[in-house]
């Protein structure tokens, strides 16, 4: 058997569909939403409880603190261990999450630089002080195409870039990953109707506020959350907590999430619909559908195994 992946944006129900396929393929899953690996972010990323889990084993929650930095490096590492893991005691291994270069270096042809953290650090102490716009002006001019790929405003990737170009020589935009696939993989895609995916953003984000967010991140908070450079950074989690410093209100807090998810919801769709090994399905709207789904998924991977040699 393949590898499965469920992919797609946010609130699209790639965690059910998830569940379902592990059910009825003999599967684990393994996670592949970046936030989703620190302990403790529970509500603010819609992890599973254990009773919805319906007995599937999942891999790679709740591994990591709040306070440390995340690395895909590492996460890949994480990921094809759990992957030769499942497969190996005849199992098949379940890819769920949004997180769109976390999926690619799990499956495809993608190395990592290393890393010096004496650069690091000074262009880390740059991004504090002149903010994203000034070094995202630096990488375009050093690297237009990598300028390109990467939004302004994401400072953790824009020093990468530049802590990479400066330790390599190279262009960073040389190193991003292709469509290239180092596993046997089978990749479904969900998706909504633009209207009906704010529709359950918003959903999704007040569910959050009514099951205690808040005390969510203030004992994160006290566990070093404002530390974490990636935990901190969260969808929900930066609003809530300048919600606790006191720089806006709670309602403030509230629909800035609500943006900031569906504003990060077109940029996951984006980054998955370039990649042709994705197949598109229609996410459920109605009840009932659920099991169409699940058929059509099976499909898919049917197909792939008869096409096989």
């Amino acid at each position: 058997m393949p590898v499965i992946a469920v992919v797609g944006a946010t609130a699209t129900g790639k965690s059910g569909l998830g569940i379902e396929l592990a059910r009825a393929v003999g599967g684990e899953v393994v996670n592949a939403d970046s936030m989703q690996l620190y302990a403790g972010m529970d509500i603010g990323t819609a992890k599973e409880p254990e009773a919805a889990r319906r007995g599937v084993p999942h891999h790679l929650l709740d591994v990591w603190p709040v306070t440390r930095t995340a690395s895909v490096a590492d996460y890949q590492r994480l990921a094809r261990a759990a992957i030769a893991d499942i497969t190996a005691r005849g199992r098949v291994p379940v890819l769920v999450g949004g997180s769109g270069l976390y999926v690619r270096a799990a499956l495809g042809e993608l190395d990592f630089p290393g890393t010096d953290g004496a650069v690091r650090a000074r262009l880390e102490a740059e991004l504090d002080e002149l903010g994203p716009a000034a070094l995202h002006a630096r990488l375009a001019r050093l690297d237009p195409a990598a300028a390109a790929a990467i939004l302004p405003g994401n400072g953790r990737r824009i020093v990468r870039a530049l802590e990479v170009i400066e330790i390599s020589g190279r262009p960073f935009r040389a190193r991003l990953p292709g469509y290239g696939q180092a596993r046997t993989a089978v990749q479904v895609g969900l998706t909504l109707p633009r209207p009906e995916l704010d529709r359950r953003i918003e959903a999704r984000v007040d569910r959050m506020w009514q099951a205690g967010f808040e005390a969510e991140v203030r004992n994160l908070a006290e566990a070093g959350l404002r530390r974490g450079r990636t935990a901190s950074r969260a969808l929900g989690y930066r609003q809530m907590l300048r919600y606790l410093d006191g720089s806006c209100t709670l309602e403030a807090a509230r629909q800035e999430t609500v943006r900031a998810t569906r504003r990060f919801a077109r940029r996951q769709e984006s980054w998955f619909r370039r990649d042709p090994r994705v197949t598109w399905l229609a996410a459920p709207q109605r009840p009932g559908q659920q099991e169409c789904l699940l058929a059509a998924a099976l499909r898919l991977v049917d197909g792939h195994l008869a096409a096989r040699p």
